[in-house]
């Protein structure tokens, strides 16, 4: 009898273990930002996620940012599509339109302390198709040592253009090996000076019609070039393979605009150095780049993809990790999160990353966005290598952005 209950006992425990493990629902989450620097990081927020979620499992895979979007597609066209995938901002419409992406307006946490331009951000035609899970600024970097060198007051909020071009003309004066400013001359630069003139804007407001030829576009290209004709600014030839981030780090750049992913990388500079909100034209207006998850729209477990989505994008623990490895930041309105990393230094002036939030500033964007991209930006190359004009680059750019949404 004690061999028949505790075969019994047997069968039971195994009906009931079968089950269980039959239910175990697994996600697969496809990112570009995670590697190679990150996967730890991820795990450690993946392990928090299954642990207030035992019976659902994320797979991860990984691509870098080159490829990342070809393999993304191509998973979309043959039906294998991840569950959740990380994209950002600038190709979002692209997908949008596509409808490659589940609404997720209904799985939404209202609690959740999103920046409202954020989660705007990421809405395509009223509708949630993603979250908002990361944001970084671009800030003007300058080296106090070379500004002291030079006799110069250090930047402030209030500074132009012009007030750059007085400051990188006195610190080049400093020698011959001793640069001024470095700002790209690419579309990511062009759009948001077009938004510090105030008068440049890419299309009409309708979208029927390109005007980024007219003469405030070329006002502000022209401007943007100005600082390499002029000698203030080396080019690509004059780097000679050294990016603008080494040049800065080695002491022989006295301002560089660019994102606060670099604080770490300049973090052990051997001199002093901080930062300021960029500098503008007319008004502020500064670059707001967001990363943000979607869940397929094909995916076979859209609660448990949107689960995880949330969590990635809003948690507490996802918050905490992404501040303290400084794996950008949340795109969350809570100060609390943030206390750790603005009492970090350098920079002392680390407010700024959040004072650029106040004018915020994203690129124009169209379907066919990436064919928009290598238009503009293979015109302003030809402008810098001194081929054709401003005006002649621009003129070319309307007519072929004028055919990029035709409808």
């Amino acid at each position: 009898m004690f061999r028949k209950l505790f075969l019994v006992g047997l069968l039971v425990l195994a009906i009931g273990i079968v089950p269980a493990l039959a239910q175990t629902t697994t996600v697969r989450y496809f990112t570009f930002s995670a590697a190679p620097d990150h996967l730890e990081d991820l795990d450690t927020i993946i392990a928090a996620f299954e642990e207030a979620n035992p019976d659902v499992n994320v797979e991860v895979e990984t691509a870098p940012f080159a490829d990342y979007f070809t393999l993304l597609q191509a998973d979309i066209v043959s039906g294998d599509a991840p569950d959740v995938f990380e994209l950002n901002y600038e190709n979002f419409v692209t997908y949008a339109a596509n409808g490659t992406m589940l609404d997720l307006s209904s799985y939404l946490d209202a609690a959740a302390p999103f920046y409202p331009r954020a989660l705007e951000a990421f809405q395509y035609e009223g509708v949630q198709l993603a979250l908002p899970a990361t944001f970084s600024t671009v800030l003007m970097f300058y080296n106090a040592d070379l500004f002291d060198a030079a006799g110069i007051d250090y930047p402030t909020v209030d500074w132009t253009w012009d007030d750059v071009h007085i400051a990188a003309t006195a610190i080049r004066a400093l020698g011959d090996d001793t640069w001024g400013v470095y700002s790209g001359v690419q579309f990511w630069e062009f759009y948001k000076k077009a938004a510090q003139n105030g008068e440049c804007q890419f299309f009409n407001e309708d979208m029927t019609e390109s005007t980024i030829n007219s003469q405030a576009c070329v006002d502000t290209l022209n401007m943007m070039t100005s600082f390499m004709t002029d000698g203030l600014m080396p080019t690509a030839a004059q780097l000679s393979g050294v990016s603008d981030g080494d040049l800065f780090a080695s002491g022989k750049l006295g301002m560089i605009v660019t994102g606060i992913w670099m604080i770490p990388a300049f973090s052990e500079a051997p001199f002093n150095w901080d930062v300021e909100v960029e500098p503008m034209i007319n008004q502020h207006a500064n670059h707001f780049f967001a990363n943000g998850v979607a869940v397929s729209a094909t995916t076979s477990v859209p609660e448990a993809a949107a689960a995880w989505a949330q969590f990635l994008a809003s948690s507490e623990v996802a918050a905490n990790v992404r501040v303290e490895s400084s794996w950008e930041l949340p795109a969350l309105n809570d100060p609390a999160y943030f206390e750790s990393y603005l009492s970090q230094t350098p920079p002392a002036n680390r407010a700024a990353v959040f004072t650029a939030l106040e004018n915020p500033v994203t690129p124009p964007v169209i379907v066919r966005q990436s064919e928009m991209q290598d238009t503009v930006n293979a015109l302003i190359t030809r402008v810098v290598d001194g081929e054709i004009t401003a005006q002649e680059a621009l003129d070319q750019a309307k007519v072929e952005l004028d055919a990029l949404i035709a409808p």
